[in-house]
């Protein structure tokens, strides 16, 4: 029997998970291959003998179901945020609808371990206008160019993301070294710390698929995955960082409300009360950036 040829970037499942996640292939070494998940945070590697590829008609289901489930995330997140808006703007005006303000959106710094999840990610930060400077990086790299990128950019809030995955083989839950880049995570946010200890002067977000939880909200973590050590949706972060940028910084954000329009959920996400970073004044000014205008920075 002739074995089914792979190359770089083909969409696969495993034979020995159901077929229940839809993964691109990585890279192959000799009879076994690196997968990234497609839609979830998730590395992970299998024998060849174990991929099935996508055939297209299965794949067009699997983006449409995909699609559904983004769409009902976004439109939770839409009904939020226009309650939000029309309780600032009732409050900015006192009342009065003539009272014209301005807001001072908050920038956020995401980097990121896939340039697709970037990509991704990057259009969902434009669709609810948020400021963004999205940098592709390894996971490895992270710890070490944090410092100069915190300096440079001077951003509100931080998403530090990418791949991620717990091995049972390497050791138990709580032993960090059973994850393939959580350490990583870890000591990227314990940089950014030694910078702005304030939790609520600089948010940040941390981990990917499976990550352990604990060591992050340890280092300094505001939100941080996964509590359940599930897999976790590419675009979560950006819900979390969304909920945070548009909640008016004398409010706190429960960690109920920011986790309710991520596609996770608990199981997934977690963190602590924080503070939002929406500032409004006034009067009105023409050159101020408008709540809703995006201004992206890919790397």
């Amino acid at each position: 029997m002739q074995t089914e040829s792979y190359t770089i970037g083909d969409l696969v499942t495993r034979q020995s998970y159901n077929n229940d996640l839809l993964f691109r292939v990585e890279s192959i070494i000799k009879e076994k291959a690196i997968l990234h998940g497609e839609d979830i945070r998730l590395v992970a590697d299998a024998p060849i003998s174990d991929l099935v590829h996508v055939k297209n008609r299965e794949l067009e289901k699997r983006k449409k179901k995909r699609k559904q489930q983004e769409e009902f995330s976004y439109r939770l997140f839409r009904q939020d945020y226009q309650l939000m808006k029309e309780k600032r703007d009732y409050q900015s005006t006192d009342g009065y609808d003539h009272t014209q303000f301005f807001q001072l959106p908050a920038r956020v710094l995401h980097i990121d371990g896939d340039p697709s999840y970037l990509k991704k990610c990057i259009a969902l930060y434009q669709r609810v206008g948020l400021q963004v400077h999205g940098i592709h990086m390894n996971e490895r790299e992270m710890p070490f160019q944090i410092g100069p990128l915190l300096e440079k950019i001077q951003p509100d809030i931080i998403v530090i993301t990418g791949h991620d995955s717990f091995s049972k083989n390497k050791g138990a839950k709580s032993d960090l070294r059973a994850y393939r880049h959580s350490k990583y995570f870890v000591e990227t946010v314990r940089e950014a710390r030694k910078m702005t200890p304030h939790l609520d002067q600089l948010v940040i977000f941390a981990g990917a698929c499976q990550s352990h939880f604990e060591s992050l909200i340890r280092a300094g973590a505001n939100f941080a995955s996964s509590p359940s050590r599930i897999n976790i949706h590419a675009l979560d972060p950006v819900y979390i960082a969304a909920k945070i940028a548009y909640t008016p910084f004398m409010e706190k954000v429960h960690v109920w409300d920011a986790l309710r329009n991520t596609l996770t959920g608990e199981k997934g996400m977690g963190g602590v009360e924080t503070r939002g970073l929406l500032r409004t004044g006034m009067p009105y000014l023409e050159e101020t950036l408008e709540e809703g205008e995006s201004n992206v920075i890919v790397e």
